[in-house]
């Protein structure tokens, strides 16, 4: 089959079958652009629609880069995670390539300064060890030193002693032995004085990187943002306790809605509900209860009893920290809803920790499904 263009082409060419042609041209032309606006129109629609997905990704991305700072180096995982938060407030629907420019110069400027950072920390933590190593070298050194001449003045000692064995005048044996006397005891007193001054030095610089070391092992047992216990703390303390064969239990506590906060909010305002949420679990738990941030806007907590009471606990802190919370927006204060779903599970014999976690996270996901069903029934 032809199509009408080839078959007019055919005919003799008259005005009549010549405006047809050029009908058909027409039409064929018209048609060919009108597909290509409205593939265009389609990509641009597409594009209006990904957009928004694309920049919330793109924030959220940058929080999780922050989160891993603050696990990577805890000393100053804190300020690249504020920084990355604030060029994330900067990505909004109304795009421009400036703003985007600036936001990917900004980035690459706090991972740098973080990346130079951390690496000058670990240096000078290897550095501190170092000196410490060096320290106890230079006291083992000065003890053989002292040791060593010591030996030599009592050697000396005990050579004058064995002289006087041949001496005959009795005059001469008693002044050789009150100066072998006198040259023992003051070597006696010069190493007791030179042992007690090292011994204070050594003491007294131990103190000090004893110190520095107790402050590091501190920041890295909290959480920089909630000031609770870190993970890698929290999950030494469970296989301690696994370890020991006592009862206990793990709740997973995890905020609902939380991405919705940080998405309209920012994610300022979302860290000032984390510390708040974290303050009032804090006050709400008991001494022997251990309170841990598990990652991003999760929690976990380890309570040290069989799970009817730490069903009972879970219960008062359910009540004491889902409730509305008041935080310092940038024109007023906002009244933010926080409410959380909690996954609980007993510690099994033979269990390890990461089973056991994945029991409690199993129930955490369970309650959530049923807050979200619950939700979407009540928005009906």
């Amino acid at each position: 089959m032809i199509s009408i263009k080839e078959y007019l082409e055919q005919k003799d060419a008259d005005p009549v079958e010549q405006e047809q042609a050029e009908l058909v041209d027409t039409v064929s032309v018209e048609a060919n652009e009108f597909a290509r606006r409205q593939s265009r129109a389609e990509g641009e629609g597409e594009t209006k629609t990904l957009l928004p997905a694309a920049v919330a990704a793109y924030r959220s991305a940058l929080a999780e880069m922050g989160n891993s700072g603050q696990y990577a180096c805890p000393a100053l995982g804190e300020e690249l995670k504020q920084g990355l938060n604030k060029q994330g407030a900067k990505l909004c629907a109304a795009l421009s390539e400036e703003c985007i420019a600036e936001t990917e110069f900004g980035v690459r400027e706090q991972l740098q300064n973080w990346g130079r950072g951390a690496a000058s920390h670990y240096r000078q933590k290897t550095t501190e060890v170092k000196e410490i190593l060096l320290v106890m070298a230079h006291a083992a050194e000065s003890v053989g030193e002292r040791d060593q001449r010591c030996a030599e003045q009592f050697s000396a000692v005990t050579t004058r002693l064995r002289s006087i064995a041949n001496l005959e005048d009795l005059t001469e044996i008693r002044e050789s032995i009150k100066k072998s006397a006198s040259d023992l005891k003051s070597s006696i007193d010069r190493m007791t004085a030179e042992g007690k001054a090292a011994v204070d030095k050594l003491r007294a610089e131990v103190t000090v990187y004893q110190a520095r070391l107790e402050e590091a092992e501190k920041i890295s047992s909290r959480d920089a943002l909630t000031g609770v216990r870190s993970r890698s703390w929290v999950e030494d303390q469970i296989e301690q306790a696994l370890h020991a064969g006592t009862p206990f239990c793990v709740a997973i506590i995890d905020l609902n809605g939380f991405k919705q906060i940080n998405d309209e909010h920012g994610h300022l305002i979302g860290d000032e509900v984390l510390k708040l949420f974290s303050a009032r679990m804090q006050s709400v738990c008991r001494s022997t209860d251990t309170i841990g941030r598990w990652g991003g806007d999760e929690f976990i907590l380890l309570l040290h009893c069989r799970m009817t009471e730490a069903r009972g606990q879970i219960d008062r802190l359910r009540e004491w920290v889902c409730k509305n919370y008041s935080v310092q927006g940038c024109a007023a204060p906002l009244k933010l809803r926080v409410e959380a779903s909690i996954g609980l599970a007993e510690r099994q014999p033979n269990e390890t920790m990461k089973a056991l976690v994945d029991r409690a996270d199993v129930e955490m996901y369970k309650e959530k499904a049923v807050s979200r069903a619950k939700r979407e029934t009540a928005a009906r």
